[in-house]
């Protein structure tokens, strides 16, 4: 996983090295807002004059998928004080939360009383910032060098990342029909309603089709 973390994270410090921004610029912006692809649509965006509130709407759209996120993690941080749960939710990210979310069942499975393991979400989710933070610097320090990385095909990084926590999470079919409802909402809104409105349609129809079929008490 943080093998794949790295050619993601040098193609967007590259990309923000061609838009202005040095090595220093693109550590912070990566450390604080730690969110691979609302990242990629900020410096997307960038521009002289900076469109301030349309990075910060954009930003904020495409991370609004972390209140869902955030939210499955709720009840298994619920036994921390609340500084910690806060700390922990401020690393999260999808490989983090993915691998935390996987690993609390298989020990929830196993008979564990608490399926959430601190040390292993916390050693998981600071190799990814660490990861993330390292690639995405070096990224703009060399980007001026190599010019466009992702000629290179580094752009396929993302998605093979994506299908790995995928299938960490697999169950059976009935599990996945969620996801291919969020697949084609997603889409659809991609290809009708421009800007980035596909994250959150595509994140609340899986919403919505997770209630729909989830087994009734």
């Amino acid at each position: 996983m943080l093998i794949g973390v790295l050619p993601l994270g040098l193609a967007l410090g590259a990309q923000a090295s061609h838009k202005g921004l040095g090595p220093g610029a693109v550590a912070v912006m990566t450390g604080l807002n730690f969110a691979g692809g609302s990242e990629f649509a900020a410096v997307g965006l960038w521009a002289n004059p900076l469109p301030v509130a349309l990075i910060v709407l954009m930003t904020a759209l495409v991370n609004s998928r972390h209140l869902l996120m955030g939210a499955t993690l709720a009840p298994l941080l619920a036994h921390l004080p609340r500084w910690k749960a806060f700390a922990a939710l401020f690393w999260m990210c999808d490989e983090s939360w993915a691998m935390a979310y996987a690993d609390a069942q298989k020990r929830r499975a196993a008979g564990a009383l608490r399926g959430f393991s601190l040390p292993y979400y916390a050693a998981v989710a600071i190799g990814v910032w660490i990861a993330w933070i390292g690639s995405c610097t070096a990224g703009a320090a060399i980007g001026p060098a190599i010019g466009d990385i992702r000629a290179f095909g580094v752009d396929m990084a993302l998605p093979a990342v994506f299908l790995a926590i995928m299938k960490g999470l697999w169950t059976d079919a009935r599990a996945a029909r969620p996801w291919l409802v969020s697949l084609i909402v997603a889409a659809l809104t991609y290809l009708l309603v421009p800007g980035a409105w596909y994250v959150a349609a595509g994140a609340v129809a899986g919403l919505i089709a997770a209630w729909f079929w989830a087994p009734r008490a």
